[in-house]
């Protein structure tokens, strides 16, 4: 059994080493053991396939991450203000535990992790995070990412350039010692099924998505054009009106920005999904349903196909009147009938309290006007 010590210069972990070093034969392929109680099979057929690991590898990582967990836990609330993180070896054999207290590391070993002197705690590191989360948004709009990290007991800030990192730092009121910065290739962005009746974001706006729609290689969905203009922003999914047409009609496009994926969904009752399979127009006394992001599932039956709603912003033309109840929000969500899409909620009267009358856009104009194809499943 080795007993090295760390060592620490400016803030740096140089070297520790308490443990015995597994064998190669004994890192390579545990002695077989049973996983966790409520590990399901298919958790770990996973990361066998993600990891790269055997069955007995992965059945010993997730026993040794279990046991870690409690023992962080408890080391957590023992070392308390001088608690400076923890974090796993690469084969998740050994943990290690931060503290900034040198007489505490009998007390982590006591607990079979390994002890780490540091110069910060970690309320130290969330302390440096929470001035860079201040920062003004123009400095945070240049940088990529910023974390703590336990392992080196700093900050990483990282941006598409050292230069626009460091910008950040300053900004931010931060001491450059108590941070590293980096250029990185990373561009962060979401990852968002797009889901009719789900809800999208313009500024501090909110609509609901209609239907998914393609449109070439380029992936968004069809909605409300009261909702946006042309060039307006959306986030959650991100991406961008590409057409819009309100008053006279009540549509729009958005074209949604990379990582964001297109689904032949509309979310149903109970958060269920439903599946589009077309869009043939339903016919006068036809049960309908509308998915928004406000009330949910709702349904009725068409009134009138049609029909001329006046606004306050303009008159409307060729909308569907239906008895299904809409509220404020669930504009621009998903008007299904069966499995075919109808068209996305525009307007109306009445609430889901005491019951109302809603309009919608009919789907099919939009993806004529636009060359959109409707995803379907």
């Amino acid at each position: 059994m080795s007993s090295k010590r760390c060592a620490l210069v400016g803030g740096i972990i140089l070297a520790v080493s308490l443990a015995t070093p597994l064998s190669p034969a004994a890192a390579a392929e545990p002695a077989p053991q049973a996983a966790p109680p409520g590990v399901p099979p298919a958790v770990i057929d996973a990361m066998e396939r993600d990891l790269g690991l055997s069955e007995a590898q992965v059945v010993a990582r997730l026993a040794n991450e279990e046991r870690a967990a409690a023992t962080e836990s408890a080391l957590t609330a023992q070392l308390g203000t001088s608690f400076g993180g923890a974090w796993l070896n690469a084969d998740a054999s050994k943990l290690n535990v931060a503290t900034t207290d040198a007489a505490a590391a009998p007390a982590i070993e006591a607990r079979g992790a390994q002890p780490v002197v540091v110069q910060r705690s970690l309320a130290d590191l969330n302390g440096i995070m929470r001035k860079l989360d201040r920062a003004p948004n123009r400095a945070k709009a240049g940088a990529a990412l910023w974390y703590v990290d336990v392992t080196t007991n700093t900050v990483s800030v990282q941006a598409p350039t050292v230069e626009a990192a460091e910008a950040l730092v300053a900004a931010a009121g931060v001491d450059r010692g108590q941070v590293s910065v980096a250029a990185t290739a990373e561009r962060p962005m979401t990852f968002i099924d797009i889901i009719g009746g789900a809800p999208y974001y313009i500024g501090s706006s909110r609509c609901s998505v209609g239907f998914a729609v393609t449109q070439g290689s380029t992936q968004g969905f069809v909605t409300a054009g009261h909702c946006g203009r042309v060039g307006s922003r959306t986030s959650n999914p991100s991406g961008t009106f590409r057409g819009s047409s309100f008053p006279g009609n009540d549509y729009a496009w958005v074209a949604a920005d990379s990582g964001n994926t297109a689904t032949p969904y509309v979310r149903g009752s109970g958060g269920a999904l439903v599946t589009v399979r077309g869009s043939t127009q339903a016919s006068v006394g036809a049960s309908i349903c509308r998915s928004g992001s406000t009330t949910g599932w709702r349904c009725g039956t068409i009134q009138q196909h049609n029909a001329t709603v006046r606004y306050a912003q303009g008159t409307v033309t060729g909308l569907t009147r239906t008895s299904a109840c809409a509220e404020p929000g669930d504009s621009g969500g998903s008007f299904i009938s069966g499995n075919q899409a109808q068209g996305t909620t525009s307007g109306g009267s009445g609430n889901c309290t005491t019951g109302g009358t809603t309009y919608h856009q009919p789907v099919n104009e939009p993806l004529s006007v636009y060359g959109l194809t409707l995803r379907t499943g």
